[in-house]
């Protein structure tokens, strides 16, 4: 399993006018554990989705070991996401 440091560079996702995620910048260091802690809404799982490639951010730069990855959709990043619920596709199944 490769490890990789994860950067938010001045990150800010927009739905509409809400503001989901402002001026996020921070640093995720390969090979540690991080956890985002806050209040249901406060952007957590969007975070995670820019991360993913599930969402677009409306500015700023993801780098995945210094890889701008920022316009790179889900399918080209080298990053997975477990999911809290296991009802994401409810019309599929395991198998």
């Amino acid at each position: 399993m490769k490890k990789a440091e994860v950067k938010f560079e001045n990150i800010t996702k927009k739905f509409n006018e809400t503001t989901a995620v402002d001026n996020v910048s921070c640093k995720f260091e390969a090979g540690t554990l991080t956890t985002l802690l806050g209040p249901s809404g406060c952007g957590k799982t969007t975070s995670l989705r820019i991360i993913a490639g599930l969402e677009r951010a409306t500015s700023g730069k993801i780098l995945v070991d210094d890889e701008d990855v920022t316009l790179l959709p889900a399918t080209d990043r080298d990053v997975s996401m477990v999911f809290q619920s296991y009802a994401l596709f409810p019309h599929m199944s395991v198998l």
